[in-house]
């Protein structure tokens, strides 16, 4: 190794170490200040290209998809941490109705050999789903535009971005054409803040997905809590192993049903009592193609 060569390579190895930090600007001369603006917030259409954060880390050294246990002093959270960059997940519909293809989480899972599989969204007593659904570009049910568990939508569009977003930034006609959609609900953590007004004395097991605002995503389930109990733990940010942005709700209690591999890393896992009844749709975790 020669010269120059020789003399750089210490401070490059140092730069390709040292974890990124956002640049600071050179201070700058004081001028008159001027009243700022009034800020306006006006809700993002979903026909807008998604904002997706980026991360410095090569593809080649993403984690792959782990198991996560949490017991906490208010109750017991698992689930499953996984990279969209590397794999996806899909919605599983029955269409003629709760438990008449797959009686269970394990059951949709390994029907399409996927890594994990989670009860998804709230359907009528008659087994209908309660809000649109759209799995691999067919839909089913109907927009949600009353109700709390209709307030999130989660969707991946046809070039496999996916997202959490709010009723109220969400066209329906848009989203019944993505690729993928779930609308279920409530929010439970927004911009990585708790969601104000959610129960705080319904005690139930719950079912969730969470988004880091980037490429990280969650989805779990917890021993039975209160939704305001489960929203702050999430937007505490310690749980996940990163801060959440968005955080929704999915149908819980005796439709609350987790199913994880062996092949992921910590499985494998079924949670689901004895007693839980058959579900109309479900969320599968599966790498991508």
């Amino acid at each position: 190794m020669h010269g120059p060569i020789r003399f750089l390579l210490p401070f490059i190895l140092l730069a390709s170490c040292t974890p990124y930090e956002p640049a600071i600007a050179p201070p700058q001369k004081k001028s008159a200040p001027t009243p700022p603006a009034p800020a306006t917030i006006t809700p993002t259409p979903l026909t807008e290209a998604p904002k997706i954060s980026e991360y410095p880390s090569p593809l080649t050294e993403l984690a792959a998809p782990s198991l996560v246990t949490r017991n906490l002093p208010e109750f017991n959270l698992e689930g499953v941490a996984f990279d969209s960059r590397t794999h996806r997940l899909r919605v599983i519909d029955q269409a003629d109705g709760p438990g008449t293809t797959f009686a269970d989480a394990a059951q949709a899972g390994t029907s399409r050999n996927a890594l994990a599989a989670i009860n998804a969204g709230f359907f009528t007593p008659e087994g209908e789903p309660l809000g649109l659904l759209v799995a691999a570009g067919k839909s089913a049910g109907s927009w949600n535009s009353a109700t709390s568990i209709g307030s999130a939508i989660w969707h991946e569009s046809h070039s496999g971005t996916s997202r959490i977003s709010r009723r109220n930034e969400t066209n329906p006609a848009t989203a019944k054409q993505m690729r993928e959609t779930l609308q279920s609900g409530p929010m439970l953590v927004d911009h990585g803040l708790t969601v104000s007004g959610l129960e705080s004395d319904k005690t139930s097991a719950r079912c969730f997905i969470a988004w880091d605002g980037g490429t990280r995503w969650f989805i779990g389930r917890t021993s039975p809590c209160p939704l305001n109990s489960l929203a702050a733990t999430l937007a505490s940010g310690k749980h996940c192993g990163w801060t959440i942005h968005r955080a929704m709700n999915l149908d819980g209690g005796r439709s609350s049903d987790l199913w994880v591999s062996s092949r992921v890393s910590g499985g494998p896992l079924t949670s689901r009592p004895p007693w839980n009844r058959p579900v109309r749709n479900f969320l599968i975790l599966v790498p991508r193609g």
